[in-house]
């Protein structure tokens, strides 16, 4: 029955019309066959995200685009692989009982393909979608976001602390499906995973 509901209510549109037709920035929804990336352009008249993330840290050449996503803290950094699951790390991620990271990785160029979808909406849309990412960082006293020593996969991302916690309620694709209604976009009424996002842009 829970896979049923899952199903049933991530083929239900929201935003199927775009209200606001400007096409004024670029971004992408991108994953990597489970997990769904919110992709921004990593400076523009709208945004400077360097004020949140720290580009110097990433030896990508040229940085043009940043992808956010956000999740469990102990999956995002005790699981690079699938392969190194814990049932603890899975338990903790399920059931609230961990806190939250927001993943940050660096591109020099995005391709379009059926794991990455380009999207050009308004000025006033990617305000709202800015927004709403920037909203689920935690700051320091000195409104600094703050980085997770030592946790980046590679030289092209870097781990943030974030707000918020994650559930099988409430999933890193659920995240991002609630960034793009935030913003107007085309999503899913809920989703726990990707397909619940990208089925809507076939």
């Amino acid at each position: 029955m829970y896979l049923l509901v899952i199903f049933i209510v991530s083929r239900i549109t929201v935003n199927a019309t775009d209200s606001d037709t400007a096409q004024d920035v670029v971004i992408y929804i991108k994953t990597n066959g489970v997990h769904t990336d919110i992709v921004v352009p990593v400076k523009n008249s709208i945004k400077d995200w360097s004020d949140e993330v720290k580009p110097e840290l990433a030896t990508v050449n040229d940085k043009q685009f940043v992808g956010f996503g956000w999740g469990d803290k102990g999956f995002y950094l005790n699981t690079p692989q699938w392969s190194d699951l814990k049932v603890s790390t899975a338990c903790y991620a399920a059931f609230y009982l961990g806190s939250s990271a927001m993943h940050a990785t660096f591109f020099d160029q995005i391709k379009e393909g059926p794991k990455c979808v380009k999207l050009t909406i308004s000025k006033q849309e990617y305000e709202k979608l800015a927004t709403y990412i920037a909203s689920d960082f935690q700051f320091d006293k000195n409104h600094n976001t703050i980085l997770i020593a030592d946790a980046a996969y590679g030289d092209h991302d870097s781990f943030y602390e974030a707000k918020g916690r994650y559930s099988f309620l409430y999933t890193c694709n659920s995240w991002a499906n609630a960034a793009l209604k935030a913003s107007g976009q085309k999503a899913a009424l809920w989703t726990l995973t990707d397909t619940g996002i990208f089925c809507h842009y076939d």
